[in-house]
C-alpha cells in the first residue's frame, strides 16, 4: 500500500499554481485551473483533482490540450447555444460555457447549451453549482472522448467512457441538490487512485482482459486493459449511452468509441439544460413543496449502519469541511506523479515539493 501525503489547503493551492504555470497559461488560467482541481479533492473526488494534472501535461505535450483558449460560440438560437472549447482547459471552457447559458436562461427562462471539444472538463457537479448559485435548475449529459473504458450491458469488452450525468436544483435555505455522479460504477479516475494506493476495487466494478469479473484496478490503468462496468446493469448501460448520444454525438458531433488510446488526450462534449424557476410563474410552490420533501428525507430516521440520511451534496460538503480542516491526503504514487509532471512542464518538483509542505 502507498503511502500518503497530508498537505493543508493553502500551501498545496500554492504548490499546484507552479505546476500549472509551466504549461504556459495566464494568471487567470492558473487560477481556474487549481480552484477547480484543489476543490475536487477537498470535496473527497480525488480521481478528478489534482492527480489529473500528470495526464494533462501529458496531453499538453503531445497537442492535445491548448493553454490560454476561450470558448467559442458556434451557433446562437436564442436559447439554444452551440459552442466549441478548441481543446482548451475544461475548468476554464465550462466555467465560460456556464456562463453563457446562465445569462441566456436568466433572460429567456431557459437555454441549451451544446459544448463541444472542451479538455476534460472536471468534476461536472461544478457546473450545476454555478447555475444553482445563479437560481437555475440544470441537467447535464457529458460523454468522453479517450480510450473507450467501460462495457455495454453484457459485452466482454470496452465501448464508451464513464460519461457522467448531473442535475442540480437550487433549495430555499439549505444548500443545493447536487446529483453528480459517473454512469459506470467506479469513476476511471478511481481505478487509477487505487492503483496508486496498491488497493483493490470492490467487486463487481471490473471484468479483466478476458471478460472475467476482477478487483485489480490494472485492468482499467494499464494494458492488457479490461472494462468498468455500468452501475444498475442495464439502467446505467442506458443512461451512458444516452449521455454518448446527447453529449456526444448531439452536442460535440464527436463519440469516443474510436480511440484507440495511444493518445493522452481527455475531451468532452456536454449537452446542458438550465432553466430559471421564475419562468415557471410559480416560485413560491416550488419552493414550499421542494424544500418540505427535502426536509421530509432529512427527517427519516437513519437505519443501522447510517449516522443519518443526507441528500445529494451533503456527503461533498462534509468532506470539504473535514479536509479543510485536517488537510488533504495524496497518495505517494500520485504525488510522485504529479512532480513527475512537473519536471515534464520545466517547472522543479524540488519547489512544489517544498510549496505543498508550506
Amino acid at each position: 500500500m502507498s503511502d500518503m501525503h497530508v498537505f493543508a489547503v493553502g500551501p498545496l493551492r500554492a504548490a499546484m499554481r507552479l505546476v500549472v504555470a509551466g504549461f504556459g497559461s495566464a494568471r487567470e488560467e492558473i487560477d481556474a485551473v487549481v480552484d477547480n482541481l484543489v476543490e475536487a479533492n477537498l470535496t473527497g473526488h480525488d480521481s478528478h483533482g489534482i492527480g489529473m494534472l500528470p495526464r494533462y501535461a501529458a496531453s499538453y505535450l503531445e497537442g492535445g490540450l491548448k493553454p490560454n483558449t476561450h470558448v467559442r460560440v458556434v451557433h446562437d438560437a436564442g436559447a439554444v447555444l452551440r459552442l466549441d472549447g478548441d481543446t482548451g482547459f475544461g475548468q476554464v471552457i465550462g466555467h465560460e460555457a456556464m456562463a453563457l447559458g446562465i445569462e441566456r436562461a436568466k433572460r429567456l427562462g431557459t437555454c441549451v447549451v451544446a459544448l463541444g471539444h472542451s479538455h476534460h472538463l472536471g468534476r461536472i457537479g461544478a457546473w450545476a453549482e454555478q447555475a444553482a448559485a445563479a437560481g437555475l435548475v440544470s441537467l447535464h449529459f457529458v460523454n468522453v472522448v479517450s480510450r473507450p473504458i467501460v462495457a455495454p450491458f453484457g459485452g466482454a469488452r470496452a465501448g464508451f467512457g464513464t460519461n457522467p450525468f448531473t442535475a442540480g436544483v437550487p433549495l430555499p435555505g439549505r444548500p443545493p441538490f447536487i446529483l453528480d455522479f459517473a454512469t459506470s460504477r467506479i469513476a476511471q479516475g478511481k481505478t487509477r487512485v487505487a492503483y496508486n494506493k496498491g488497493e483493490l476495487v470492490p467487486e463487481g466494478c471490473l471484468i479483466d482482459d478476458r471478460g472475467r469479473p476482477t478487483r485489480e484496478p490494472r485492468f482499467s490503468v494499464v494494458p492488457p486493459t479490461g472494462a468498468i462496468l455500468t452501475f444498475g446493469e442495464h439502467k446505467g448501460y442506458g443512461l451512458a449511452a444516452l449521455c454518448e448520444l446527447l453529449g456526444g454525438a448531439l452536442a460535440a458531433g464527436l463519440v469516443g468509441h474510436r480511440e484507440d488510446g495511444t493518445r493522452m488526450r481527455v475531451w468532452n462534449g456536454m449537452l446542458s439544460v438550465l432553466l430559471d424557476p421564475a419562468a415557471l410563474g410559480n416560485v413560491p410552490r416550488f419552493e414550499a413543496e421542494a424544500g418540505a420533501f427535502v426536509e421530509s428525507l432529512l427527517g427519516a430516521p437513519a437505519r443501522e449502519g447510517f449516522e443519518r440520511v443526507l441528500v445529494a451534496g451533503d456527503p461533498e460538503r462534509a468532506m470539504r469541511a473535514e479536509r479543510t480542516a485536517r488537510g488533504v491526503p495524496v497518495d505517494a504514487t500520485t504525488w510522485q506523479q504529479i512532480l513527475d509532471a512537473a519536471k515534464s512542464l520545466g517547472v522543479d518538483p524540488r519547489g512544489v515539493h517544498a510549496a505543498a509542505a508550506g
